[in-house]
């Protein structure tokens, strides 16, 4: 078990994190995160603004969980 310090959230959802991409993996852990976050905005509008990214940039923006 990972010893975790209860008093700094951060720690907690970094590590959270990592568990869901441990037990669901990346797509998995996009899908449970898009469930139990509240949706805000115009996704179809919004889509066309995003820029593309590559898998290689996804797993940078998560190099730190690890």
């Amino acid at each position: 078990m990972i010893t975790v310090n209860l008093n700094n959230p951060m720690e907690i959802r970094a590590i959270g994190m990592q568990a869901l991409e441990n037990a669901l993996g990346h797509a998995g852990m996009i899908k449970f995160m898009q469930q139990n976050e509240p949706a805000f905005g115009d996704y179809t509008a919004e889509k066309y603004d995003m820029p593309d990214i590559t898998k290689e940039e996804v797993k940078a923006l998560f190099a730190h969980l690890k």
